[in-house]
């Protein structure tokens, strides 16, 4: 005769008895409560001795003492099963399979763990970022460093390594919020091509129109782009390696318009492919200053190799 599976709930746990541990019906999960908190809510018996609560009952008199004797000695019988029934587990059921006891819970289960933390789930609690002055792009082997009152993106999972600036603002064009700068590093895909000027003088008008054009929605945060001229372009180091950046000042139908920049240069891990970086920050008064697209291209770094240098490189004036 087969015996039926123990259903989810709480269970004296099997490798620390002093504590509770959540079993959701196959298996044991890292759900744990403390004796304090068990004191409040009693644990579901059959893993381990059952804690028995007890209540003073008022006995009529004469003629109660018999009944009295009787509550004892049920009590008393259900301590000994319990403990049986522990010494069964312990020797024959393990972490991942507490059938080996095949206990019987005489109280059915809540639906789901307390929330609860115990010691374990202290110590694996999510941590405060180590460093949040840099953001590592592992997929493009770099390095960037986040500006002081900016912040890492950590949404940006898909779309490129991200940093940002914290603060959301209405746009000044169709519905939506806007930030007054971003900064996003994607590997370049859909060409062979791998010279960086060439890259960068390509991506500038898209990453121009990603910034202040259309949006994913169709819709348009800043009414359009209404012209643009062209600030400066040239070669690079970055990361040790040769690249190339040219900046755009955008201007819109609404509200101030901003900066871009595009640069491009060829990653120094793995297959080498070629990166591409786009920058954009807002014209108006609020928005962070254009030197910043200088400041971070100069941090960044090979994620191997934290000694090599970036710098702005020389500088090429705008072409008709």
């Amino acid at each position: 005769m087969s015996t039926p599976p123990t259903p989810p709930g709480w269970y004296p746990d099997p490798h620390q008895p002093s504590v509770e541990r959540w079993w959701d019906g196959s298996a044991w999960t890292e759900h744990r409560r403390t004796p304090e908190y068990a004191q409040t809510a009693p644990a579901q018996q059959g893993f381990g001795p059952p804690q028995v609560t007890t209540s003073v009952m008022p006995v009529a008199s004469g003629g109660g003492g018999g009944r009295a004797k009787a509550v004892t000695l049920g009590v008393a019988g259900v301590v000994l099963v319990g403990a049986i029934v522990a010494g069964a587990v312990t020797l024959t059921g393990g972490d991942d399979d507490p059938q080996g006891g095949t206990p019987a819970p005489s109280t059915s289960a809540k639906d789901g763990p307390e929330p609860v933390a115990s010691a374990t789930e202290e110590s694996t609690s999510p941590t405060t970022d180590p460093d949040p002055d840099t953001l590592v792009d592992d997929l493009n082997g770099i390095t960037l460093p986040v500006p002081e009152g900016w912040e890492k993106d950590d949404d940006s999972f898909g779309s490129g390594a991200t940093i940002q600036t914290p603060d959301i603002v209405d746009c000044p064009g169709d519905s939506g919020l806007c930030r007054e700068g971003t900064v996003t590093s994607t590997t370049v895909t859909g060409t062979d091509e791998t010279d960086p000027k060439a890259l960068a003088l390509g991506d500038i008008k898209d990453a121009a129109d990603a910034a202040y054009d259309k949006d994913k929605l169709d819709q348009q945060p800043y009414g359009g782009i209404t012209r643009h001229e062209k600030v400066k372009e040239g070669q690079v180091a970055v990361a040790g390696r040769t690249g190339y950046f040219v900046r755009w000042r955008v201007h819109t139908a609404k509200g101030d318009g901003g900066y871009v920049q595009s640069l491009s240069f060829a990653s120094s891990v793995g297959s080498e492919s070629m990166v591409m970086v786009r920058f954009n920050v807002g014209a108006g008064d609020g928005a962070p200053p254009v030197s910043v697209f200088d400041e971070i291209t100069d941090g960044i770094r090979s994620v191997d190799d934290s000694a090599t240098g970036g710098g702005v490189g020389n500088d090429v004036e705008p072409t008709p």
